[in-house]
């Protein structure tokens, strides 16, 4: 109950400070499971597409999360956990839950690349067993050889960081979060840029809205602008100023048939740069 109040109050509040008006203008708002992905400016972006989505769409939609930022005080992860129905992801790599269920099949999961990042950013994690055998080589060098012939010969010994094998369980690990949810018929929000931009210009588009695409080809894929909310919460601010925003939904796209990562990326940036003048 307490969620509920909680959410009627921010909804309103986000309403004051920001209009937060939705404008359906490439497809009706509809209860289908759909994955939204859209521009990423602020840390309200989240807040903005949540509160732009009529009640009966909130309820089956979960928006992305940075942990570090949403869940770094008690009442932050809480309206995150309660009220938004967030899910966690990590900035530096791992996930935030990895289920011990086997993924689904997925066509040409070659073209996955593991050092990608969506939103905020999803990279394959190095095992810390893997490191530790690292470590130890290295401090036996050191206290055998002198300087600087052990920084020599520590560099030769300790080999590179092997890359997650495309399609292997480290690799898709950081996405199972988001797999999870669609998996469960939910709907998600997502920012394929990976980290906020602040040039008004989205950036490049990460791998991981295309291996999702792949995955889950039922899911309906929305393309969203978010329009003025950096000027709400400029990076760097913590006290939002009311300025009139809106959030534009454009035309469902679909992966086709052997089409390959960038220019499906591709693609899908221009969807949402093109809503910006609608």
């Amino acid at each position: 109950m307490l969620a509920k109040f909680t959410a009627w109050g921010l909804l309103a509040l986000i309403r004051l400070l920001t209009g937060a008006q939705a404008r359906w203008w490439g497809c009706p708002p509809k209860a289908e499971q759909r994955i939204y992905f859209a521009n990423h400016q602020s840390h309200l972006d989240l807040v903005m597409i949540w509160a732009a989505l009529p009640q009966e769409l909130r309820s089956i939609t979960r928006p992305i999360a940075a942990r570090d930022y949403w869940a770094n005080t008690k009442f932050k992860r809480w309206i995150t956990t309660e009220v938004f129905n967030a899910i966690y992801v990590e900035r530096g790599g791992a996930p935030a839950a990895v289920a011990a269920a086997p993924l689904p099949s997925t066509p040409a999961v070659d073209a996955f690349e593991p050092f990608e990042r969506i939103e905020p950013s999803l990279e394959a994690a190095v095992p810390m067993e893997a490191a530790a055998p690292m470590v130890s080589a290295g401090a036996q060098l050191e206290m055998v050889l002198p300087e600087p012939v052990a920084e020599v010969a520590q560099a030769a010994a300790t080999p590179a960081t092997p890359a997650a094998m495309p399609g292997s369980a480290e690799a898709m690990a950081p996405l199972q979060p988001l797999i999870e949810a669609l998996q469960s018929g939910d709907s998600i929000i997502i920012f394929p840029e990976g980290t906020r931009g602040h040039t008004g210009e989205p950036q490049k588009f990460k791998s991981g809205l295309f291996t999702l695409a792949q995955m889950f080809p039922e899911v309906v894929l929305v393309p969203a602008w978010i329009a003025n909310v950096q000027r709400v919460m400029p990076k760097g601010e913590v006290v939002p100023v009311p300025i009139l925003c809106s959030v534009t939904f454009g035309e469902p796209l679909r992966l086709e048939a052997d089409e390959e990562r960038r220019p499906f990326l591709d693609r899908a940036r221009s969807a949402v740069v093109a809503l910006r003048d609608v």
